[in-house]
């Protein structure tokens, strides 16, 4: 018997203007003259995202999601180069404080998932570099809210620069270059268009990172359609983590446009992966990667609902038999 949650990523199309991703362009910020002014309004868009992050906590927990993604945007023009001197934390830290309380209090799972500028196998050093940068705040704020920061960020490998087994050892390479704090916090998908499952699988063993399998990702990039003999290698690289194991689930817009994600999740496609792995592990995190965000997850809960040999625990959460 296996433990299935289900989550959904950043924001919610049912809890009317709560965007935690509201923003300031450079550009923007570059037009107003008072440059103290200009940091005051970034700390205002920063404040009322993370203050909507808390609306959606609450709203999640009004329906038993123990699981969500944080947009990545919470506080804009963070990891500028024009922008090092700003000690954003500081006048954000009641609110941080408060998110991570809740948090806490409500036993939920909690990750980022950076933007795909964030490249750790980057042949040039700025790339790297500003990646670090990012990386870093990304922690600052899990600090920030008080919880371990620990596989809280999932990233995909990176580009694979026309040489895809360079690629993979520059990753290794470069991986020795990351600090050990933000090592701690990644973890790896397997891509729609560059690394493989068993690529990224590779990586995950030799560096003792978890791997999240994100299944609609293998389905469009694959070299073998078969994913079941990785299965125990994907559940082995969790073994090290405080965390149950995570996977991505989405399902492809439509045959001619197979990598890009539905509004909803296909049922029956997302059944056939579980009758394959329940009673492989304990628990499994689903992380819902669909259009209709929180509005898919309640799809998806009312379908399940029909499956006679799937058992409830709460609203968002079950057991497979």
């Amino acid at each position: 018997m296996t433990i299935v949650r289900l989550g959904y990523v950043a924001m919610s199309v049912q809890l009317k203007n709560s965007s935690p991703s509201q923003t300031m362009t450079y550009k923007q910020f570059s037009q107003l003259q008072n440059r103290e002014a200009a940091i005051r309004k970034l700390e205002r868009i920063a404040e009322s995202n993370l203050t909507n992050c808390l609306r959606l906590l609450k709203h999640n927990a009004a329906h038993d999601i123990h699981f969500f993604r944080f947009s990545s945007k919470l506080i804009p023009l963070a990891n500028h180069e024009e922008l090092s001197d700003w000690n954003y934390m500081r006048p954000l830290k009641d609110i941080l404080q408060e998110v991570g309380e809740y948090v806490d209090e409500h036993n939920m799972r909690v990750d980022f998932h950076p933007d795909h500028f964030v490249l750790l196998n980057s042949p040039k050093t700025d790339v790297l570099k500003n990646s670090l940068v990012t990386l870093n705040m990304h922690r600052a704020l899990l600090k920030g809210m008080n919880i371990d920061p620990k596989h809280r960020c999932v990233m995909h490998v990176g580009g694979n620069y026309q040489n895809k087994e360079s690629a993979l050892e520059r990753f290794i390479h470069n991986w020795g270059l990351v600090p050990q704090g933000i090592q701690e916090m990644i973890m790896l998908e397997n891509d729609d268009t560059s690394f493989t499952l068993k690529d990224t699988l590779y990586l995950c063993q030799k560096l003792a990172i978890p791997l999240v399998f994100d299944h609609h990702h293998h389905l469009a990039n694959h070299e073998e359609k078969e994913w079941e003999e990785c299965w125990s290698g994907v559940l082995d690289t969790w073994s090290h983590s405080p965390l149950p194991v995570k996977m991505h689930i989405s399902s492809p817009k439509n045959e001619k446009q197979f990598r890009h994600h539905s509004e909803y999740i296909d049922v029956m496609q997302f059944l056939s992966f579980l009758d394959t792995v329940k009673g492989s592990t304990d628990r499994i995190d689903c992380m819902i990667e669909a259009k209709k965000k929180d509005g898919a997850l309640f799809q998806l809960v009312r379908e399940l609902k029909q499956v006679s040999y799937i058992e409830w625990i709460d609203e968002s959460s079950f057991h497979i038999k």
